[in-house]
């Protein structure tokens, strides 16, 4: 078994600005994964958290799409913002994470 590990992690539009989509390329097809996309402000403050098990049939995962709203329901405000995505392998317990950067256009 490799190395649990993430390719390319990107969102698409990017920027944006009603919505945009997540994907997620993983070395761990056939896999029960748990995907979560934490998404915050420059400053650190979470604004959004999105998440999902999945059975994997694949080693790219793209259904998961954000609205650009917070928690609340707010619309969040143009900027840019940080997003972390850990996807753990919900069989064997390993996990990985890793950060990118969105741009939203009002």
């Amino acid at each position: 078994d490799a190395t649990f590990a993430l390719g390319h992690v990107l969102n698409y539009p990017n920027p944006f600005s009603t919505n945009t989509k997540f994907f997620i390329e993983h070395n761990r097809n056939g896999h029960l994964l748990n995907v979560q996309v934490r998404i915050y402000t420059v400053a650190g403050n979470l604004v959004k958290t999105l998440e999902e098990t999945i059975f994997s049939e694949g080693n790219l995962y793209s259904d998961m799409e954000w609205d650009g709203l917070d928690e609340y329901g707010d619309a969040i405000g143009r900027g840019v913002y940080v997003y972390q995505v850990t996807v753990k392998d919900e069989e064997v317990g390993d996990k990985v994470t890793q950060f990118e950067k969105l741009v939203v256009l009002r």
